[in-house]
């Protein structure tokens, strides 16, 4: 099973996997946790890039392809091979993030970044995808005071709000796949409620 977490700046997805994930393990499941950019050496690499402040002269367009190139890396190295043996991959971020951001975001034509993901992807979707929403100025603040504050969180809060607004159209587009949790919650009730989701993803109906 493919699940992803989503949402704007700080609002904790990173903090919270680690938990996630040994809280399945507990449970037996066998959890492969990862994140974008990255994944694999090449994405890392292309992470170091893409959240450079020293390249703040990106083009949008440059950012959306470099997304891409190190998604397709991803997926051919890390996330098909792990689904095949049967495990469960919890990815930081995916392809909804290139609508939020690079769609969304910078007011990009969205029918040529689905293209362009459908490329890099070959076509492959979360099983789940779970939105952490919160107040953009509440997200960056936490960044702020955290330990790293890239390219993107740097952009306007204007672009930070675009992107909150296209996470809650994409929600609305594909309800059947997204879970919204409110992540303005206290850590703890987000981690309860993160379990909650995925438990009910993962077990048979009857068994919940």
């Amino acid at each position: 099973m493919f699940i992803t977490l989503e949402g704007p700046e700080g609002s904790g997805k990173t903090s919270h996997i680690p938990h996630l994930v040994a809280y399945l393990r507990e449970q037996d499941y066998t959890v492969f946790p990862t994140r974008e950019p990255g994944g694999s050496s090449i994405g890392e690499q292309i992470r170091d890039v893409l959240h450079s402040l020293k390249n703040t002269e990106m083009h949008p367009r440059t950012e959306t392809l470099l997304y891409q190139a190190a998604r397709a890396q991803f997926v051919e190295e890390v996330i098909k091979l792990r689904l095949a043996a049967g495990e469960i991959v919890i990815s930081d971020r995916y392809a909804d993030s290139t609508l939020a951001y690079q769609g969304y975001g910078h007011q990009q034509d969205l029918t040529h970044i689905r293209a362009l993901i459908h490329y890099a992807t070959g076509g492959l979707v979360p099983d789940l995808t779970i939105l952490l929403d919160l107040d953009v100025k509440v997200g960056l603040a936490r960044k702020t005071n955290g330990n790293e504050w890239n390219r993107l969180d740097a952009y306007t809060v204007e672009f930070h709000q675009r992107v909150q607004r296209g996470y809650l159209e994409l929600v609305k587009a594909e309800p059947e796949r997204w879970v919204v949790i409110d992540a303005e919650q206290s850590w703890d009730d987000v981690q309860e409620n993160l379990k909650k989701v995925v438990l009910e993803k993962l077990l048979p109906s009857g068994e919940q």
